[in-house]
């Protein structure tokens, strides 16, 4: 296991202090020239322009307004909805390798993780002291194995070239919630979001819930592991309709939950013990044997499943085994309320948070046209009159504004040291794979905009501004001397300062540092809507 980043406090450090006024301040500070955001003669970016990109996108930063500016806003879209190969973001394709979530099998992890656990049950019960320490070693190599999960996804988002698919990768990670420190979960995380989440996420909606049923991380959150025949369990089969597809109001019985349930039976994971042998399974080797199915740790154990003919959704699903799962979850995408349900999601995410009924209709046509194309859909919402007019604005969630104030700050300047990230998450709460039920973060603006979580917001608005924060820290997690970032930039300028508000201006005229200018925008209303 490599030696995680040490946590200890940084040293303090006095506030640069601006001696003049911030009006001053406000027009003489420097304009950034690594990125020349606008090309010679070409027209500067139209509000309406700056409102669709900031929606389409976790944040603006140069490389991303450069493109928009060369590509246009059709072109654009469309090389963001292509999805294609997704390598690690180069500027921090190094910290991103180091972490053991990312470079070691699942299989492999599971292992280590039983290896670990083995240490404390093997400690002498009698020395107190002795089995107190490799509990808190235990606890400890359980956190740093989630931080490394959580940092993968943050530092995905915030430097990820596609920001639509990041995004997306978001946004499906949270429709498709997993609870990482439920039992071995959080093992399975990263697992989850790099190779169900992420391949799928502009594809087809089929395969995406194909992909997240077959994944460890999602059978053991919601029991799908233990719906054995005989002894069935409802949970996963309630969510997939509930939460994943339908809807609450989408019609389907308790009948079709219990037949789903029944269809599920056999779906689980790979034994890992050698000793735990079962249908001819154990952790090294798959003996062949009809009807069992096999993707990676997921399995279909034939001999765990239910074999009666089942009426799902008013049709009729004769025992075959696997086959029995493609056809339900084939039934369930088809669907007019699936197409429904995602499409409103969807809307409700980017657009507002009751989003116009033309616009959920027209994205439900598409996605039921084109046989569930998410990029299709996305197309059809991004190019609509509602993607920037007559929708209302969106508060951003605690996620969103982390990464959109990372974007416009440190502006693609890779970082050494992700935990601060997933620290300020915890403090807006909204933990990266810690929300506890299957529903997900909600998305709508007052569950966000409360006055404890906007003085939170607050608190980490100053910390990303500052530079006074352990973002830059070397391996020996020494944290070096940082002058604030320099938010009044081009990037600014030409983005985000013809749109703000008399309110905004004003305050930002009443800065004293250049650290009070920085977090008086950070946590504008400006900037925490888009």
């Amino acid at each position: 296991m490599r030696a995680y980043a040490p946590t200890g406090k940084p040293p303090t450090m006095p506030a640069p202090r601006l001696k003049c006024l911030g009006l001053l301040f406000l027009a003489a500070a420097p304009l950034a020239t690594a990125l020349p955001l606008q090309a010679a003669g070409s027209a500067p970016l139209s509000a309406d322009d700056i409102a669709w990109l900031r929606r389409a996108s976790f944040g603006l930063d140069s490389a991303t307004v450069e493109r928009y500016h060369e590509l246009g806003r059709t072109r654009f879209l469309d090389e963001q909805l292509a999805g294609g190969d997704d390598p690690l973001p180069p500027a921090v394709a190094p910290l991103i390798n180091s972490y053991e979530v990312y470079n070691t099998s699942p299989a492999k992890l599971i292992a280590d993780y039983r290896d670990e656990a083995k240490k404390v049950k093997e400690v002498d019960a009698a020395d107190a002291n002795a089995k107190e320490m490799a509990k808190k070693d235990f606890q400890k190599y359980r956190r740093d194995l989630y931080k490394q999960s959580a940092e993968v996804e943050l530092l995905r988002a915030i430097y990820g070239q596609n920001q639509l698919k990041e995004q997306m990768v978001w946004f499906w990670l949270n429709h498709f919630n997993i609870y990482a420190p439920k039992a071995a979960v959080g093992l399975f995380a990263t697992d989850y979001e790099e190779n169900d989440i992420r391949p799928h996420a502009l594809g087809k909606f089929k395969d995406l819930v194909m992909a997240t049923l077959e994944s460890p991380a999602m059978q053991l959150y919601l029991d799908n592991a233990h719906n054995v025949r005989g002894k069935t369990n409802e949970n996963y089969a309630r969510e997939l309709m509930e939460l994943h597809t339908l809807g609450v109001h989408a019609g389907y019985t308790q009948q079709d939950v219990q037949q789903l349930s029944l269809i599920l039976t056999g779906a689980g994971i790979v034994p890992q013990r050698k000793d735990n042998v079962i249908d001819g399974i154990d952790g090294n080797f798959l003996n062949p044997r009809a009807g069992v199915v096999r993707n990676g740790l997921f399995v279909f154990l034939p001999g765990r499943h239910d074999y009666s003919t089942k009426q799902f959704l008013g049709h009729t699903i004769k025992g075959s085994g696997f086959d029995e799962i493609d056809q339900a979850v084939d039934l369930i995408v088809h669907q007019p309320a699936c197409a429904q349900f995602i499409s409103h999601q969807l809307a409700a995410y980017f657009i507002s948070d009751d989003p116009p009924p033309a616009l959920v209709n027209a994205m439900a046509e598409t996605f039921q046209r084109t046989d569930g194309d998410i990029a299709a859909v996305l197309r059809t919402m991004f190019l609509s009159k509602y993607a920037t007019t007559g929708s209302g604005k969106k508060f951003k969630d605690p996620m969103q504004f982390v990464v959109s104030a990372m974007r416009m700050s440190y502006d693609g300047k890779p970082i050494t040291d992700a935990d601060p990230l997933v620290n300020w998450l915890n403090q807006m709460a909204e933990p990266m794979y810690g929300h506890i039920t299957p529903d997900g973060y909600p998305s709508d603006s007052t569950s966000w905009s409360s006055s404890g979580q906007m003085a939170k917001r607050f608190d980490v608005a100053r910390a990303i501004g500052s530079g006074r924060n352990r973002l830059f820290a070397n391996a020996d997690g020494d944290v070096q001397r940082a002058d604030p970032p320099m938010l009044n930039s081009a990037l600014f300028q030409q983005t985000l300062q013809p749109t703000l508000s008399t309110a905004t201006r004003d305050a930002l005229t009443k800065a004293n540092t250049p650290v009070e200018w920085n977090t008086f925008l950070l946590s504008s209303p400006d900037f925490n809507y888009r």
